[in-house]
């Protein structure tokens, strides 16, 4: 089954992101909305997954375009974690390994759900550029094979006027912990 908006979703959807996009003019310097619409209406599955951060309150905006890949790339930027998405664990894996209290989802598999990629570290650290994101919340980020293998799982949040990254079991979960993603159009 397709994953495609109704016209008018799209539309209300396109409304709020050129708002934001116009709003926000320092995430993307030198980018023009008219290109971006152009790009989203021809990859409607994109709308689809922009829409699922949206509804979650990720509050995506462009913030580069790669000139290799002729790509948009959006990042959820509201300034604390999407509410939408928080007290979830890191993965499948840990959800699965909790005996009780087990939180409604994980971060990977949301992601993956909605059709978009988790921050990496770098990406996390590149969005602070921006603005200030996180400054009483964290964010889940990518975390390393190796570090995982051993049980964790890392995530990030800004405190003191700097980026900090944490460790914590993977299969832990909280109120003010959710993940921010990225899609690229």
């Amino acid at each position: 089954m397709a994953k495609e908006l109704s016209p008018e979703l799209r539309e209300d959807l396109l409304g709020v992101l050129k708002t934001r996009f116009e709003k926000n003019k320092n995430r993307h310097v030198e980018l023009e909305w008219v290109n971006v619409q152009a790009k989203l209406e021809a990859n409607p599955e994109k709308l689809w997954s922009l829409d699922e951060m949206e509804s979650t309150g990720g509050e995506p905006d462009v913030i580069g375009y790669d000139e290799g890949s002729g790509q948009y790339i959006f990042y959820d930027c509201s300034a604390e974690s999407p509410q939408g998405r928080r007290s979830i664990c890191y993965d499948h894996e840990a959800l699965e390994s909790r005996k009780a209290n087990k939180p409604a989802n994980s971060a990977i598999e949301m992601a993956s759900d909605m059709g978009i990629e988790i921050l990496t570290e770098e990406q996390y650290r590149q969005l602070q550029q921006l603005g200030k994101f996180d400054s009483k919340t964290s964010s889940w980020v990518k975390t390393p094979s190796e570090i995982r293998k051993l049980g964790g799982a890392i995530f990030c949040d800004f405190r003191f006027g700097r980026v900090f990254t944490y460790h914590n079991g993977a299969e832990s979960y909280y109120a003010g912990r959710a993940f921010r993603g990225s899609l690229r159009v």
